[in-house]
């Protein structure tokens, strides 16, 4: 008798699975997502890339605003960049990502294709000053979903671009010899090595050059 209810059991389990296609009781959509991220901890790619951005949060302004419905550079937003592409610059082997957004006036549909035209205008800017395409990644438009102040009202500070260090060039020499922390490293040493100014003035004393 029990084995006949087991047999039952495992039928009815069986048939409650039937539609489901392989995987999907185990498949959330993360996938594979954990052992990514062993990966990019074990080689180091995942520690650097996040020392990487944190510096160039610290050192440079990562965001600049529009105009009301423009993704016009006004000459704010073009000094800004001018000094990101100059960061950038130093790290040949790093990647980075332009998010554009806007207010929460217009359609959704609109603000998705202003945002976006609004991180190729930051792209097409860096790559006028030196800063190769391949490095650069304007495919995500935020659009209208992450306002920094929640209003309905026209708010330059929402009509932003904001740049960000998303990764590695995975074919560039350093990247393929796993010398990641030596990118982050040697922005840090060439500077300690830079000789420093020397001091003017006959009377100059260590205590008034401090």
């Amino acid at each position: 008798m029990k084995r006949h209810l087991l047999i039952g059991a495992s039928l009815l389990a069986l048939a409650a699975c039937a539609d489901l296609p392989a995987g999907s009781s185990i498949e959330d959509g993360n996938f594979g997502n954990a052992t990514m991220n062993n990966v990019l901890i074990q080689t180091g790619q995942k520690s650097y890339v996040e020392s990487l951005a944190g510096r160039f949060a610290a050192e440079v302004p990562s965001t600049i605003t529009f105009a009301f419905d423009s993704a016009v550079l006004d000459a704010a937003a073009r000094a800004t960049l001018d000094r990101q592409a100059h960061w950038i610059r130093q790290f040949p082997e790093v990647r980075f990502s332009v998010f554009g957004h806007t207010d929460l006036v217009g359609s959704a549909a609109y603000n998705q294709q202003l945002g976006l035209r609004r991180a190729n205008a930051v792209i097409n800017h860096l790559v006028s000053r030196g800063v190769n395409r391949s490095r650069l990644d304007a495919r995500v438009s935020l659009g209208q979903t992450q306002p920094l102040i929640v209003t309905s009202e026209p708010e330059r500070r929402n009509r932003r671009t904001v740049t960000e260090v998303s990764g590695f060039m995975q074919r560039h020499p350093t990247v393929l010899n796993g010398r990641y922390a030596a990118v982050v490293q040697r922005e840090y040493v060439a500077s300690a090595v830079r000789p420093l100014p020397p001091i003017s003035g006959s009377g100059a004393s260590l205590a008034g050059a401090q």
